[in-house]
Formats: structure tokens, sequence, C-alpha cells
């Protein structure tokens, strides 16, 4: 049973700087893509960004390109999502999500992160 755990949200200030990690159960190699969604009270749920296993391609949502990059760390199983510059709009609960070659998809459990004075 794979298992996608979220950490590292919460509350920051409006220009401040948070890293959300994802870690797997197993090996990420074994997904085709991660990526990071965000889901906002209303709205649906939305790619923020994504990366490809096999070259390590990188995707992001144009609302966060260039204040967000998503990494991953092949030994420790885990990818991250560097947030900057981040603004009240940027709050949502946060969710990982992994695809594998065949097409089964992942989800976390979510963390929230706030953005607010």
């Amino acid at each position: 049973q794979v298992q996608l755990v979220e950490s590292g949200g919460g509350l920051v200030q409006p220009g401040g700087s948070l890293r959300l990690s994802c870690a797997a159960s197993g090996s990420i190699f074994n997904f085709a893509v991660m990526g990071w969604y965000r889901q906002a009270p209303g709205n649906q749920r939305e790619l923020v960004a994504s990366i490809i296993h096999r070259g390590g391609i990188t995707n992001y949502a144009d609302s966060v390109k260039g204040r967000f990059t998503i990494s991953r760390d092949n030994v420790k199983n885990t990818v991250y999502l560097h947030m900057n510059s981040l603004k009240q709009e940027d709050t949502a609960v946060y969710y990982c999500n992994a695809v594998r070659d065949k097409g089964d998809v992942y989800w976390g459990q979510g963390t929230q992160v706030t953005v607010s004075s």
C-alpha cells in the first residue's frame, strides 16, 4: 500500500516562505510523475507543480512560476515544494500526488498553508 505523507504547512505572513515535504512509503522511482496540487475553499483542486521522474522535467502553474520550486530527493524518497514570496491567494490545502507508469494515482492527506498578516 502506497502512502504519501505531507508535512511543512502552517501559518506564514505575506512575503514569507515555507517548504512542504511529501514522504513516500516506498521508492519514488516507482512513480512516473509526482506533483503538488492545492485546493482553496470553494475552488477546484488545481495543479501547482509537477516533476517527471525521467529527466526531472518540471512544470508549474502560471500563478506560482518564479516563486515556487519542486524538487526531489531520491535517497529520502521525498518530494519538496519550496514556496517563496507567498501571497494570501496561496492559502489552500496542499496535496501531494504520485502517478505510476501504469496509471495508478495516489494522494496524500493534505497539509494546510495559510498566508495571512
